[in-house]
């Protein structure tokens, strides 16, 4: 199970609604590049020429709207493939006239901290020149999926052909500030160091990061989206089973020690995501993750007092253990749900897949309780004809009752 889950993860690169296929041009209405490529996200590329005999770099970067109030952004690193660092124009209606701007900022920590609003100030690189244009020239409006053009001539360092690229687009600007942009897997994977010289690219997709994300969604999906439910269908609908005898108690607990043990390696890597990921939060998907992983260790310890079946405290305890076992069980599957939307995968092959699972053991528990229902009411019917006289002592319903 856990191969096919993660198998589908890797299918989920391709959503279901894919857009249209992408491709780059060197060609623009004001000037011809030699080089272009197409960016590893956002549907973006750049395309550029280098003139090695003053080191200096002409390119033109293609980038979409989000939002009619929003901006596109695309800067380079010279430090480092991050945003960090990043010296960026960014592009935004003027709040004003609705006029394209493009303005310079440089991204120093407080702006992934979001501590401070996010001021253009000048560029201490050399910026020779810059501008902005919208696909459709002067009449062209800003609207959901509307292309810009983002001009710059450049000076490089000697012998620096290198370039660390970083691009993003956001939904708001207030005033002359834009605001922190999406963080779905491709908006936080936006960077991508391009040779203007060979051509030849490294995109940093934090690969350690991004298949520890992998692995804590997929062992989560597992053990808090499937095991955990498969838990409580266990004890709800097999304890009734006389044949089973106590083999359904100790299938129940298995299956749950085990879905809680899972989650609590996946809830633990997700811990260690929030460290590797400074700035980026998931204030919903966090907070869900804690009361499902409190919730599923207060039932843990429940097992150490649990009372006899004798003693005057047991309805107590069995209150209170489907109560916390019930509610742990929907927060860990709308939690999974909610993980499908941090990672970007709301429209994946992978939340299909979680889907037909989770279908299906739905579909389970409806015949399941139709079947315990009908056999409550031929038990419950034989024993009012037998207060009643109308058959004998020793025949005997068999089944299920709740």
């Amino acid at each position: 199970m856990f191969f096919f889950f993660y198998f589908l993860f890797l299918l989920s690169s391709y959503p279901i609604f894919s857009s249209s296929s992408h491709s780059c041009t060197t060609v623009t209405p004001t000037k011809t590049f030699q080089k272009c490529m197409i960016l590893p996200t956002q549907q973006a590329s750049i395309a550029w020429t280098f003139h090695a005999h003053n080191a200096t770099l002409d390119l033109v970067f293609f980038g979409n709207f989000i939002s009619p109030s929003g901006w596109v952004a695309w800067g380079i690193n010279p430090i480092s493939s991050e945003m960090t660092g990043t010296r960026a124009l960014i592009a935004f209606p003027d709040p004003n006239s609705g006029q394209i701007v493009l303005l310079p900022y440089i991204l120093d920590p407080t702006v992934k901290f979001q501590r401070t609003p996010l001021l253009s100030r000048p560029l201490d690189i050399h910026l020779l020149s810059s501008s902005a244009t919208l696909y459709g020239g002067k009449l062209a409006s800003v609207h959901d999926g509307a292309a810009i053009q983002i001009y710059a001539t450049l000076k490089l360092a000697p012998n620096k052909t290198r370039i660390h690229h970083v691009w993003n687009r956001g939904l708001y600007v207030q005033g002359y500030s834009p605001t922190i942009h999406p963080t779905t897997n491709n908006d936080l994977s936006s960077v991508a160091t391009i040779d203007v010289l060979s051509g030849s690219t490294s995109a940093t997709q934090q690969t350690s990061v991004g298949r520890m994300r992998t692995v804590h969604g997929v062992i989560n999906a597992i053990s808090w989206g499937i095991l955990l439910p498969i838990g409580a269908v266990t004890a709800r609908y097999l304890r009734h089973v006389q044949c089973l005898g106590p083999a359904w108690f100790y299938a129940h607990a298995g299956t749950q020690l085990s879905a809680f043990f899972l989650g609590t390696v996946g809830f633990a890597m997700g811990i260690r995501l929030g460290e590797l990921s400074p700035g980026v939060q998931y204030g919903l998907h966090r907070k869900l993750g804690f009361a499902a992983f409190c919730l599923g260790a207060l039932q843990t310890l429940a097992l150490l007092f649990r009372p006899k079946t004798t003693n005057k405290f047991r309805k107590y305890w069995k209150s209170y253990h489907h109560f916390v076992g019930y509610a742990c069980v929907v927060l860990g599957v709308v939690n999974v749900f909610q993980g499908f939307e941090v990672m970007g995968e709301g429209r994946s092959y992978a939340k299909l897949g979680y889907c037909l699972c989770l279908a299906t053991l739905i579909g389970v528990c409806i015949a399941l309780e139709v079947n315990s229902w009908v056999l409550f009411c031929r038990k419950a019917k034989e024993e009012k004809m037998r207060r009643e006289g109308l058959i004998g002592a020793s025949d005997k319903g068999s089944g299920i009752h709740s």
